[in-house]
């Protein structure tokens, strides 16, 4: 009956869909009216260094995101024996921050900047002082400013400024819009209006004054809450979206939103008191604050949630990148050994090990810096593993210490909100590609919040579900119906969930490891200047 009621909804056009360019893969999820997924997509991309800047390549993103939503299609025909014609809904999520710069025709100035790039260090700490506000380098705003200050030629033709997400919703609608959640990642919002702060936009203008031949609230996107409508899928849209030429064009499109926002939605913490850890190539938690922060820090976003509360996020670049590359290394010892084993199966046997090691590591030490890290104060990386003669060289602790090291600079920025500002939050979230492995991810996280964490069975699912959540309440949401009141009553009521208490010595390890990291840092800056 089940599958009967979803090919119901396909035929007749009640689905909604979902879509989040996450940073190794692009996914679509289809949700029926009661956001159940009902069919999902995916596309492997990976970014690139191309002189010195991380980068996507935008034709990527357009073959990525036909490749995504035809594999969704096909599981379609393959599971219902039928073709997707119309949708309800559909929502674009992507990795927040970064520059994307377009000029008068439309086309890109410079390529595609990252969050991952920590190059506007100037930048960011000069708009951080003039705004009394907390500017990191990732913000589109901090790359627009070190654009000026370094003289790139392309400043003067910039028309419009946006993110990834920002980007492909234009594409598909052609609508210069975002959500206000996505918004707050590329310039402060103003809480009261739920736009771009009207202060420090004047602020900006005054200080570029003579540099640039535009405004800057005449370059960004407009600002739109969960729930309003953000245009249609237009047929050059539609067209991107579905090679095979089925789906209709005028499908409702709601405000584009960032990873942070659809990781809220996907583990329905938008309230106060309520916070999230999303982990996957990078990790960011994010708290929705009861009020104002005392003072702008550097370590620390000011993000909102999808319908405009303020939030603080603490983003660290790298997570499990470092880790995935060493079970890679352990998949080649398999192989070269003749064995076969699943990678599925390889990374649960080798996460599970890491539950049987000694509660601080065995003194073993990792950083998995990929690429900088600001919370650390780090403009490049390299991932580093060290051991002393007395440490206890294990595969648990191995395993355990690199499970550490991927929220160490997290939980760095989180001290200064549970200390410094005594910050509450009664329970944390978690979702992504560290949860995969039951009770793991969890557990270690548990550890080094000293919190408890739930993970929900929709964990694996990720921020499209969280974004076709967003798509679907646009539509179904009752008249004046808020988006907590939604998510509560429409799409969490029947969730199962798991709650997972800190356990006493895995506080008190990380805790041992925690400060282990903090002595080492002065290794890694060491590493960063030897090592090419």
């Amino acid at each position: 009956m089940a599958r009967e009621n979803a090919k119901q909804t396909i035929e007749n056009g009640k689905a909604a869909l979902g879509i989040e360019f996450g940073s190794t893969r692009i996914k679509a999820v289809l949700v029926d009216k009661e956001n159940q997924p009902i069919a999902v997509g995916g596309h492997e991309w990976e970014n690139q260094l191309v002189d010195n800047i991380w980068t996507y390549s935008l034709s990527d993103v357009e073959s990525g995101l036909m490749s995504a939503y035809r594999d969704m299609a096909d599981q379609v025909k393959k599971e219902y024996g039928t073709d997707i014609r119309a949708l309800s809904a559909i929502g674009v999520s992507g990795m927040m921050h970064g520059y994307i710069v377009l000029d008068e025709n439309d086309q890109l100035l410079v390529p595609f900047r990252t969050w991952r790039n920590n190059i506007t260090s100037e930048a960011s700490e000069k708009l951080t002082a003039l705004f009394n506000y907390p500017i990191p380098q990732r913000w589109s705003i901090a790359h627009l400013y070190q654009s000026i200050l370094n003289g790139e030629s392309h400043v003067k033709d910039i028309r419009y400024l946006t993110t990834l997400a920002g980007y492909v919703h234009w594409k598909l609608t052609g609508e210069k819009v975002m959500g206000v959640g996505e918004a707050s990642g590329m310039f402060p919002i103003e809480i009261k209006t739920k736009d771009f702060n009207t202060r420090m936009l004047t602020q900006f203008d005054e200080l570029i004054e003579g540099k640039a031949p535009w405004q800057l609230k005449d370059i960004l996107p407009g600002v739109k809450s969960a729930g309003e409508k953000a245009g249609v899928l237009s047929d050059a849209g539609a067209a991107m979206l579905d090679s095979s030429g089925n789906l209709s064009a005028g499908v409702p499109v709601c405000p584009p939103e960032g990873d942070a926002g659809t990781g809220m939605v996907a583990t329905n913490t938008i309230g106060v008191r309520q916070g999230n850890v999303s982990a996957g190539t990078s990790v960011f938690a994010c708290l929705v604050l009861e009020g104002d922060l005392s003072r702008a820090y550097p370590e620390i976003d000011q993000v909102t949630t999808p319908d405009g509360k303020l939030v603080a996020m603490a983003h660290s670049n790298n997570c499990t990148s470092d880790l995935n590359a060493w079970v890679e290394l352990f998949d080649q010892a398999v192989t070269a050994l003749g064995f076969e084993c699943s990678k599925t199966q390889l990374f649960e046997t080798l996460y599970r090990s890491a539950l049987t090691g000694d509660a601080d590591g065995g003194g073993l030490l990792s950083y998995g810096y990929i690429s900088g890290e600001h919370i650390t104060h780090f403009e490049e990386g390299r991932p580093l593993f060290v051991r002393g003669e007395n440490s206890r060289f294990t595969l648990a602790n191995f395993m355990r210490v690199h499970l550490f090291s991927a929220l160490a600079a997290m939980r760095i920025g989180l001290d200064i909100l549970f200390k410094k500002e005594n910050a509450r939050v009664d329970e944390v979230l978690g979702h992504g590609g560290l949860f995969k492995t039951e009770g793991v991810g969890q557990r270690i996280l548990a550890g080094a919040l000293n919190t408890p964490v739930t993970v929900m069975e929709t964990a694996g699912e990720g921020g499209a579900w969280g974004m076709a959540v967003l798509a679907s309440y646009m539509v179904n949401k009752a008249e004046g119906q808020s988006l907590d009141n939604y998510l509560n009553a429409s799409v969490f009521a029947s969730q199962e969930k798991q709650t997972m208490k800190p356990d006493a010595k895995d506080v008190e390890g990380f805790e041992c490891y925690i400060q282990r990291y903090r002595q080492g840092l002065s290794v890694e800056s060491e590493a960063v200047k030897c090592l090419d």
